[in-house]
């Protein structure tokens, strides 16, 4: 769709009876030809309940932290009137034909926060800040939407343009004293449509040239700046100190301290996992559990870095165990890993393990049994487009969904013998599948909570996940970083953007089995806080980046 097309259908949207006239499709087109936003970057910040994008335009100046611009944000429709959202595509047009302007200023918009809202002649007023979880809360979602990706964006200035109304009143009371996405607070004022359209936003703005950057960008900015050492350093003072019981999420996070040990030549974090690892070597907790599922199989890749630190063979047996799982009492291989429920998960949690048991023990059995794994789940979940269905269910491509495979075969390859059938056959679904999901990553690094559908949230692990798998590659040159590299600074800067202080992290999706369909996978809780699973999974990238970096700065 070209942009003025886009841009009608958002207006039609945004045209309801709060015009005392509703106003045709001719002179809305023309509205909008006379107004283009040409070099602005079109992406979303949401879906409403009605799945309609919720639009937004991007001042490429914006997706850099450090520009030396005053960035702006224009906010309209909350008011539930065409009006604001037709100053803000005016004034947008205007200074976009102002050079002077455009040199002082980066401006962005949110040209229609609630269309839905608008399209069916009813305003449903907004709070802020939105309570309840994000992003499934039907009377607020949208306010969720819209207070995250503000605080994510940082901007140095919110213009709500509206007339009075409740939910830009709120909107603008609420960024002066509290903190979206837990960034700090924003300067934020209200104009009428009329003080921007035309050629008066440049005039608007010009009370703001000497605007200091907002507490929200100064800590963007500091976020951004870390090293990757730095970042782990902080994860790893929080996640990655239990193992009880035995599954992935404990797991790679204390494998993520292992590595951090390595990097930083602190030998604790190795005793620490050998110390939590012992009931199970020892056999007083069996590692297995009563329970035991696709989790607590990848959940023995940490006995497994334990076997390749140590050369103890209590680990190698451990590590084995799960991958045994793969085979009847006979010996002879299962179609598949079991306990893959036909999720696209699986593609870690069954391969990785037999990939390790096959590098510890050097036995054939279990690369074939990872290579049978492999097709058995690309059969079910891989879309002929190139990305992974979350399971035969529906054909959502659920972004962790597909940050499991991208992560499961980056940790295959680095274990399997280079010349197997195996190998071969992993490298080529590992580099179709990142090529497939690099024509998906947004304008701001991060990939989304579903993969091919911008408008879902900005998803904090799968980016974890598939910035790892592609750094993986280019250290092991799997991958060409000249082609590459560009992808991995724009990823791992969404991915700093998103972890605060104390292990605070931004928008990672709740655990999710099997769905129904695309709306319930945009449902999906979006955690803003703690939370393991997310810390496990920034420590694993950010040891790599640091990995990566020191090999780099030595060639």
């Amino acid at each position: 769709m070209n942009l003025r097309r886009f841009l009608l259908i958002l207006a039609c949207a945004c045209a309801g009876s709060a015009l005392a006239e509703p106003a045709t499709t001719a002179q809305l087109d023309t509205e909008i030809a006379r107004h283009p936003l040409d070099g602005s970057i079109r992406s979303a910040i949401g879906v409403t309940r009605g799945d309609t994008p919720i639009p937004c335009f991007l001042d490429p100046a914006d997706l850099d932290p450090a520009t030396p611009k005053i960035r702006v944000l224009l906010v309209g429709g909350l008011d539930g009137k065409i009006d604001s959202v037709r100053g803000i595509l005016e004034g947008m047009s205007g200074f976009l034909k102002n050079a002077a302007a455009r040199g002082t200023f980066a401006l962005s918009c949110v040209p229609c926060a609630l269309p839905d809202a608008q399209r069916r002649s009813e305003v449903t007023d907004q709070t802020f800040p939105p309570i309840g979880t994000a992003y499934n809360q039907p009377g607020s979602d949208v306010a969720h939407y819209l207070w995250r990706w503000i605080g994510m964006h940082a901007p140095d200035l919110v213009i709500v343009v509206s007339e009075e109304s409740a939910s830009a009143k709120s909107l603008i009371e609420a960024l002066a004293k509290s903190s979206p996405s837990e960034m700090g607070t924003i300067p934020a004022v209200s104009m009428a449509p009329d003080a921007i359209a035309g050629d008066s936003l440049a005039r608007a703005l010009a009370p703001y040239r000497d605007l200091k950057a907002s507490p929200a960008r100064q800590e963007l900015q500091r976020r951004v700046a870390r090293s990757p050492v730095e970042v782990a350093t902080g994860l790893g003072k929080v996640y990655g100190h239990k193992l009880d019981p035995v599954m992935y999420i404990p797991a790679l996070a204390i494998i993520g301290r292992m590595r951090l040990g390595e990097l930083t030549e602190d030998p604790q974090p190795l005793k620490d996992a050998e110390a939590l690892g012992e009931p199970y070597r020892a056999g007083t907790k069996d590692s297995m559990g009563k329970n035991a599922n696709g989790s607590t199989l990848s959940g023995h890749l940490v006995f497994a870095e334990l076997a390749h630190r140590t050369g103890d063979a209590g680990w190698t047996a451990l590590a084995t165990k799960a991958a045994d799982y793969g085979f009847d009492e006979s010996g002879n291989p299962k179609e598949s890993m079991p306990f893959h429920s036909e999720m696209s998960d699986s593609l870690f949690m069954g391969c990785a393990p037999l990939a390790e048991a096959a590098a510890l023990t050097g036995e054939k059995k279990y690369v074939e049994q990872c290579l049978r794994h492999l097709r058995f789940m690309q059969q079910r979940c891989l879309r002929p487009d190139g990305i992974y269905r979350h399971s035969p269910l529906d054909e959502a491509a659920w972004g962790r969904g597909n940050g499991f495979p991208a992560l499961g075969m980056a940790l295959s390859l680095s274990a399997l013998p280079e010349k197997s059938k195996a190998f071969a056959a992993f490298l080529e679904g590992y580099r179709s599948h990142l090529a497939a999901l690099r024509k998906y990553q947004d304008p701001t690094g991060a990939w989304h909570q579903v993969i091919d559908h911008p408008e879902s949230y900005r998803e904090f692990t799968s980016t974890c996940m598939i910035t790892f798998a592609i750094v993986r590659g280019m250290r092991r040159g799997w991958l060409a970083a000249a082609e590459w590299q560009p992808v991995v600074d724009n990823s791992w800067r969404a991915v700093k953007s998103r972890i605060g202080h104390d292990g605070h992290l931004v928008d990672v999706c709740t655990g999710t089995g099997k769905m129904m369909s695309l709306r319930d996978y945009y449902d999906r809780t979006a955690i803003l806080g703690r939370d393991d699973r997310g810390g496990a999974m920034a420590l694993m990238v950010a040891t790599e980046m640091a990995f990566w970096e020191k090999e780099t700065r030595g060639r």
